[in-house]
């Protein structure tokens, strides 16, 4: 196990020192898990072998009744189909995990409606995210991805000169970006959110100054928002947040680095490839699954 780890055969020393490390190491990790077994009880979560009492709960009952659907048939007589059987469904709710979304917006007090706001997100959307009508930005205007922008985001004008300069429909013309799912933040005044699902095929003036190579992408769901004032400009716009890594030929990535991966021209950077998980992490792996085998041999032996 300690040359899978380092690749290589070690010496005594370097494994007493291994054998110290990995101690404090498995300290943290059990205190970690300890924590982590009495907090999420309190939070609402429950262990595979315990089921929590629903504090509140409600009995919700659905029923679907239909007449019969008059058809005729090859000798030209009408006949009755069977209507559809009525069903109801019977579910327990804990409405206490639930946020009252009604409530919730109407506490919040925007000037601008649900409805109003959505309008005015796909207004920017319709103007090339902006950039056709710089007017819909307000001056503090800031644009994040996951990563392009960093921590504090791109401002107004970096964001104009970044985008307006970049012409991704003449690298992808048939480029759509399936915007849907436009809502409301119930907890962030004047938030829209959306998704999209873009794909586009890699055959006009090539991407990114390669040469066309005729390949596709589809890109997993994103989540994206845009928040306005309450004078109805523009203040955020936030894009590329994958929601469902698996989906799609992007290798789970969003926003640009996605398209440039699926058509074989990945940019050459870690934040550009698919998720990789590092060898820390593997290691909390390791140990968790080691861990697990141990308690579930101890159990075991208890029982027999």
């Amino acid at each position: 196990q300690f040359s899978l780890y380092f690749g290589r055969s070690i010496d005594k020393e370097e494994k007493r020192k291994f054998d110290k490390n990995m101690m404090g190491f498995t300290t943290k990790i059990t205190l970690i898990a300890f924590v982590a077994s009495n907090i999420t009880p309190s939070l609402g979560f429950s262990s595979r072998n315990t089921v929590k009492p629903i504090a509140a709960a409600f009995t919700t009952t659905t029923t679907i009744s239909a007449e019969p659907v008059a058809s005729t048939d090859s000798g030209g007589e009408s006949t009755a189909s069977p209507a559809v059987s009525s069903y109801s469904t019977t579910a327990l709710i804990d409405e206490s995990i639930f946020l009252n979304e009604e409530e919730s917006l109407a506490e919040l007090n925007f000037p601008i409606t649900e409805a109003d706001l959505i309008i005015k997100a796909k207004e920017f959307l319709s103007a090339n995210q902006g950039v056709e009508r710089p007017e819909l930005l307000d001056t503090v205007f800031t644009f994040m991805g996951p990563v392009v922008g960093g921590s504090d985001g791109l401002d107004r004008e970096a964001y104009l000169e970044a985008v307006g300069g970049f012409n991704i429909k003449s690298a992808f013309p048939d480029l759509n970006p399936r915007f849907h799912d436009f809502r409301a933040d119930k907890l962030d005044a004047g938030r829209i959110w959306f998704t999209s699902v873009a794909s586009g095929t890699d055959n006009g003036t090539g991407f990114l100054g390669n040469k066309p190579t005729g390949k596709s992408f589809r890109t997993p769901p994103q989540a994206c928002s845009l928040k306005f004032n309450e004078e109805g400009k523009a203040i955020k716009y936030t894009i590329g947040h994958v929601m469902e890594r698996s989906v799609g030929n992007t290798g789970g990535l969003g926003g640009i680095f996605g398209p440039a991966y699926a058509i074989g021209k990945a940019l050459p950077f870690p934040e550009a490839q698919p998720y990789q998980p590092s060898k820390r992490y593997r290691l909390i792996q390791f140990i968790g699954s080691v861990a697990t085998k141990l308690k579930k041999r101890k159990e075991a032996k208890e029982t027999e």
